[in-house]
């Protein structure tokens, strides 16, 4: 039998601490979580602290499909932690630093599983350390030419350094950000643009970066409740979003690059990515925290509505 592809989430691993409760989040480990739970062989490269919250981590993780046999264990610094309030519906942050996921180290295992990947996915939160960016951007360059490179730029103010951005972009052949975000990239690049969210700056700010950067060869902007738009250099694709009654949005994000990433290794079209994208972040958001539980009657309909 074919193995199943080797999908890896390299970077932040923390815990949200929401008001009354704490949740096991990180958008490369919710990456990581979602893309195990549709059937890969999905590993997080991450750190925690050898503390109470890096002992809860790995006891969180080990009911769950993902891989977390290469989460490196950090002797002096805490596990992640951000904290998370909730204004109209929408999180806002406070991530606590130093904190272990900062200290990331390019081992050999992880470097031959870089090797062998067939996507990963890597934002720009976790290369706010000049120790875990360098880590992360070796890894990634360490991939095979077919590796699918995902950028999910995560701008977390005060972390938004414009240069991260031009050289993430330069290795990532998939850039996935939101529709607030697009604007401020473009700025930081020095590209001219409108700050528009319609659909079509959107696609225009997209091109501009397909232009700029030749590894590049899809730009995915989620727009929230409005679905989202996914543009190549040959053809562009907006989903109208799907309705849902939103829990929180924590992870949901993640889930729709997963979603996005699982059926892209797969040959599937613009649509079919999409539509993947839209119902597994929209049944994230329908849900409380990042990893929820998920019934396998709810991922064989979910499924089944996109294939079908």
């Amino acid at each position: 039998m074919n193995e199943p592809p080797l999908i890896l989430g390299i970077g932040e691993l923390l815990w949200d601490i929401l008001p009354g409760s704490m949740r096991l989040g990180g958008a490369p480990a919710n990456f990581a979580v979602m893309a195990a739970r549709l059937g890969n062989h999905a590993a997080i490269l991450s750190r925690v602290g050898r503390d109470e919250l890096g002992r809860k981590t790995i006891e969180c993780l080990d009911p769950l499909p993902v891989d977390a046999s290469f989460i490196q264990m950090d002797p002096a610094q805490e596990t992640g932690r951000v904290t998370v309030v909730f204004e109209g519906g929408q999180p806002h942050y406070t991530i606590h630093q130093p904190a272990a996921w900062d200290f990331l180290e390019l081992t050999g295992p992880w470097a031959q599983l870089a090797k062998r990947a067939d996507a990963l996915c890597f934002g720009s939160l976790a290369q706010r350390s000049p120790q875990s960016r360098q880590t992360i951007q070796a890894l990634v360059a360490q991939t095979s030419a077919t590796c699918v490179r995902v950028f999910d730029v995560n701008l977390r103010p005060p972390f938004i350094a414009g240069e991260v951005i031009r050289e993430s972009l330069k290795l990532a052949t998939v850039l996935k950000m939101n529709d607030s975000e697009a604007p401020q990239v473009l700025a930081r690049l020095g590209l001219p643009d409108s700050s528009s969210s319609a659909p079509d700056q959107l696609r225009r700010a997209a091109e501009k970066l397909l232009a700029e950067f030749p590894s590049l060869r899809m730009v995915a902007v989620t727009r929230g409740a409005h679905g989202s738009l996914l543009v190549t250099r040959d053809e562009w694709h907006l989903h109208p979003g799907l309705p849902v009654q939103v829990a929180d949005t924590i992870g949901a994000g993640d889930a729709f690059t997963a979603a996005m990433t699982h059926y892209l290794l797969r040959g599937a079209g613009l649509a079919t990515l999409n539509e993947a994208g839209n119902r597994w972040g929209a049944w994230v958001a329908s849900q409380s925290g990042a990893m929820p539980p998920l019934p396998d009657a709810v991922r064989v309909e979910i499924a089944t509505a996109i294939e079908g």
